[in-house]
């Protein structure tokens, strides 16, 4: 595991990341909405280094992201999330409107269970093995479009500069990320889903969802696009 960070404070929250994960982009967009600065530890997925004994220990099920705030460890995205939240309640996640918290948790949740992951390394692996590596972009293609379908109805009356809204709140930290894999490593046409491509529009104009995403972390592989 490599690490690279802002600080030397031995008080700095470190999050276990990996470039290309989308659940620790979420997280490294919240971190940033929140002002709140860290250290970046990398956990290369492809050479295994999420099974190494050392990051066992912090996560079971040997999954990034994993946040470490002192004493506590917290592993999975959206626990993470709903941390940050308690923790450090400037620039919320969550609107104060119960309907429109509602429907956030409702379209993070179409991302973090019914999209993201049937795309993963592990489950692209057993497919490639099990079936066949020609299966793996269909299957991705099937169950990302299938996803998005259902997050156009879903917001489609309820969007406004973002998902849920004018403001920027915790759908927004799931579809970001969701929508960048989608185009840069899943070839989905977007056109088909106009909400979305709005959205992703939209994100690619705040330096705080930029700054999270794969391109820019320290360990982005240099020849990445």
């Amino acid at each position: 595991m490599a690490t690279s960070g802002n600080s030397s404070s031995s008080n700095k929250m470190k999050l276990y990341s990996y470039w290309r994960s989308s659940c620790s982009c979420r997280v490294r967009i919240a971190l940033n909405l929140k002002g709140l600065s860290y250290e970046y530890v990398a956990v290369d997925l492809v050479k295994g280094e999420q099974f190494s004994r050392e990051f066992l220990k912090l996560n079971p099920i040997g999954y990034v992201p994993v946040l470490v705030d002192g004493d506590i460890v917290v592993s999975d995205s959206f626990a993470i999330l709903m941390y940050l939240e308690e923790k450090f309640p400037q620039n919320p996640l969550l609107p104060e409107d119960l309907r429109i918290r509602a429907l956030n948790y409702q379209a993070a949740n179409i991302v973090s269970s019914s999209i993201q992951p049937l795309q993963n390394v592990a489950v692209l692996k057993f497919i490639e093995q099990k079936v066949g590596p020609d299966e793996k972009l269909p299957w991705v293609q099937y169950h990302i479009e299938k996803g998005f379908s259902a997050l156009e109805k879903l917001l489609k009356d309820h969007a406004g500069r973002y998902a849920t809204g004018d403001k920027v709140f915790l759908a927004d930290l799931f579809l970001a990320p969701q929508i960048h894999g989608a185009i840069k490593r899943f070839n989905i046409d977007m056109s088909q889903f106009p909400l979305l491509q709005r959205l992703h529009e939209a994100y690619s104009a705040l330096p705080v969802f930029q700054d999270a995403m794969p391109e820019n972390q320290p360990d982005t592989p240099s020849s990445s696009s």
